[in-house]
Protein backbone atom coordinates (compact mmCIF):
# COMPACT_ATOMS: atom_id res chain seq x y z
CA UNK A 1 0.00 0.00 0.00
CA UNK A 2 1.26 3.49 -0.77
CA UNK A 3 2.11 6.09 1.84
CA UNK A 4 -0.83 8.13 0.56
CA UNK A 5 -3.37 5.37 1.16
CA UNK A 6 -1.89 4.48 4.55
CA UNK A 7 -2.17 8.11 5.64
CA UNK A 8 -5.70 8.46 4.26
CA UNK A 9 -6.94 5.36 6.07
CA UNK A 10 -5.19 6.38 9.31
CA UNK A 11 -6.88 9.78 9.29
CA UNK A 12 -10.27 8.65 8.07
CA UNK A 13 -10.16 10.37 4.70
CA UNK A 14 -13.31 9.28 2.84
CA UNK A 15 -12.66 6.79 0.06
CA UNK A 16 -14.29 9.04 -2.57
CA UNK A 17 -11.91 11.88 -1.63
CA UNK A 18 -8.89 9.56 -1.82
CA UNK A 19 -9.99 8.24 -5.20
CA UNK A 20 -10.43 11.80 -6.50
CA UNK A 21 -6.91 12.69 -5.34
CA UNK A 22 -5.54 9.56 -7.02
CA UNK A 23 -7.38 10.54 -10.21
CA UNK A 24 -5.83 14.00 -10.12
CA UNK A 25 -2.40 12.40 -9.64
CA UNK A 26 -3.02 10.33 -12.76
CA UNK A 27 -3.06 6.95 -11.02
CA UNK A 28 -6.07 5.91 -13.07
CA UNK A 29 -4.63 7.24 -16.34
CA UNK A 30 -5.03 10.78 -17.61
CA UNK A 31 -7.42 12.14 -20.15
CA UNK A 32 -9.51 10.07 -22.50
CA UNK A 33 -7.87 7.36 -24.59
CA UNK A 34 -8.86 8.29 -28.13
CA UNK A 35 -9.18 5.76 -30.96
CA UNK A 36 -5.94 7.17 -32.35
CA UNK A 37 -4.11 6.44 -29.06
CA UNK A 38 -5.29 2.84 -28.61
CA UNK A 39 -2.34 0.48 -28.78
CA UNK A 40 0.21 3.31 -28.93
CA UNK A 41 3.46 3.34 -26.96
CA UNK A 42 4.74 5.32 -24.01
CA UNK A 43 6.79 7.35 -26.52
CA UNK A 44 3.56 8.36 -28.26
CA UNK A 45 2.00 9.40 -24.93
CA UNK A 46 5.12 11.41 -24.07
CA UNK A 47 5.02 13.28 -27.38
CA UNK A 48 1.36 14.18 -26.77
CA UNK A 49 2.07 15.47 -23.26
CA UNK A 50 5.04 17.49 -24.55
CA UNK A 51 2.85 19.06 -27.24
CA UNK A 52 0.15 19.98 -24.71
CA UNK A 53 2.50 21.53 -22.10
CA UNK A 54 3.54 24.76 -23.92
CA UNK A 55 -0.09 25.62 -24.67
CA UNK A 56 -0.59 25.67 -20.89
CA UNK A 57 2.54 27.69 -20.13
CA UNK A 58 4.51 24.68 -18.94
CA UNK A 59 8.15 24.06 -19.90
CA UNK A 60 9.16 20.37 -19.85
CA UNK A 61 12.33 18.49 -20.66
CA UNK A 62 13.42 14.85 -20.49
CA UNK A 63 14.79 13.61 -17.17
CA UNK A 64 17.19 10.92 -18.35
CA UNK A 65 18.13 8.64 -15.45
CA UNK A 66 20.84 6.03 -15.47
CA UNK A 67 24.44 5.14 -14.68
CA UNK A 68 27.55 4.20 -16.60
CA UNK A 69 31.13 3.28 -15.83
CA UNK A 70 33.72 5.80 -17.00
CA UNK A 71 37.22 5.02 -18.34
CA UNK A 72 38.62 4.86 -14.79
CA UNK A 73 36.01 2.35 -13.65
CA UNK A 74 34.05 4.87 -11.55
CA UNK A 75 30.28 4.74 -11.71
CA UNK A 76 28.65 7.98 -12.84
CA UNK A 77 24.96 8.35 -11.99
CA UNK A 78 22.68 10.95 -13.58
CA UNK A 79 19.06 12.05 -13.29
CA UNK A 80 16.89 13.13 -10.37
CA UNK A 81 16.77 10.88 -7.28
CA UNK A 82 19.57 8.71 -8.63
CA UNK A 83 22.47 9.39 -6.28
CA UNK A 84 22.70 5.69 -5.43
CA UNK A 85 21.20 2.44 -6.66
CA UNK A 86 19.43 2.07 -3.29
CA UNK A 87 17.84 5.53 -3.59
CA UNK A 88 16.77 4.91 -7.18
CA UNK A 89 15.12 1.61 -6.24
CA UNK A 90 12.97 3.33 -3.57
CA UNK A 91 12.28 6.66 -5.30
CA UNK A 92 12.01 6.96 -9.08
CA UNK A 93 11.65 10.39 -10.62
CA UNK A 94 9.53 11.44 -13.59
CA UNK A 95 10.20 11.07 -17.31
CA UNK A 96 9.48 14.77 -17.91
CA UNK A 97 10.40 17.62 -15.58
CA UNK A 98 10.16 21.38 -15.76
CA UNK A 99 8.17 24.28 -14.40
CA UNK A 100 5.15 26.50 -14.82
CA UNK A 101 4.79 30.15 -13.96
CA UNK A 102 2.50 30.75 -10.96
CA UNK A 103 1.15 34.08 -9.70
CA UNK A 104 1.42 34.44 -5.94
CA UNK A 105 -1.43 36.23 -4.21
CA UNK A 106 -1.99 38.09 -0.90
CA UNK A 107 1.30 39.11 0.73
CA UNK A 108 3.36 38.79 -2.46
CA UNK A 109 0.73 40.10 -4.88
CA UNK A 110 1.99 40.29 -8.41
CA UNK A 111 5.05 38.11 -7.82
CA UNK A 112 5.54 35.04 -9.95
CA UNK A 113 7.33 31.87 -8.95
CA UNK A 114 8.30 28.81 -10.96
CA UNK A 115 6.38 25.77 -9.75
CA UNK A 116 8.10 22.42 -10.33
CA UNK A 117 6.22 20.15 -12.76
CA UNK A 118 6.88 16.46 -13.32
CA UNK A 119 5.04 13.74 -15.23
CA UNK A 120 5.76 10.02 -15.26
CA UNK A 121 4.65 8.90 -18.70
CA UNK A 122 2.82 5.62 -19.25
CA UNK A 123 1.31 4.19 -22.42
CA UNK A 124 -2.31 5.10 -23.23
CA UNK A 125 -4.75 2.96 -21.26
CA UNK A 126 -2.34 2.34 -18.36
CA UNK A 127 -3.78 2.17 -14.83
CA UNK A 128 -1.74 2.02 -11.61
CA UNK A 129 -1.36 -1.57 -10.35
CA UNK A 130 1.15 -1.15 -7.52
CA UNK A 131 4.19 -2.92 -8.97
CA UNK A 132 7.50 -2.29 -7.18
CA UNK A 133 8.52 0.09 -9.97
CA UNK A 134 5.21 1.99 -9.86
CA UNK A 135 5.36 2.25 -6.06
CA UNK A 136 8.84 3.83 -6.31
CA UNK A 137 7.45 6.32 -8.85
CA UNK A 138 4.47 7.02 -6.58
CA UNK A 139 6.81 7.59 -3.62
CA UNK A 140 8.63 10.34 -5.50
CA UNK A 141 5.30 11.84 -6.57
CA UNK A 142 3.99 11.87 -3.01
CA UNK A 143 7.15 13.62 -1.74
CA UNK A 144 6.83 16.34 -4.39
CA UNK A 145 3.07 16.79 -3.90
CA UNK A 146 3.66 17.38 -0.19
CA UNK A 147 5.92 20.31 -1.17
CA UNK A 148 3.35 21.86 -3.53
CA UNK A 149 4.73 20.60 -6.83
CA UNK A 150 2.52 19.74 -9.80
CA UNK A 151 3.46 16.10 -10.41
CA UNK A 152 1.72 12.90 -11.40
CA UNK A 153 1.37 10.15 -13.96
CA UNK A 154 0.24 10.80 -17.53
CA UNK A 155 -0.94 8.62 -20.40
CA UNK A 156 -1.40 11.47 -22.85
CA UNK A 157 -2.99 14.93 -22.97
CA UNK A 158 -5.22 16.00 -20.10
CA UNK A 159 -2.89 15.48 -17.13
CA UNK A 160 -2.25 19.16 -16.44
CA UNK A 161 -4.50 21.07 -14.09
CA UNK A 162 -4.86 24.87 -13.91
Amino acid sequence: MSTLREWAFEYGVPLHALLELERRMGLHGSGVVTDEAVGKSESYAQSQVRLEAPRLGIMLTRNNVGAYQDQTGQWVRYGLFNESAKQNKRTKSWDLVGWRKRLITQQMVGTFIGQFVGREIKKPGWVFTGTEHELAQLHCTELALAAGCDVGFATGPGSFRP
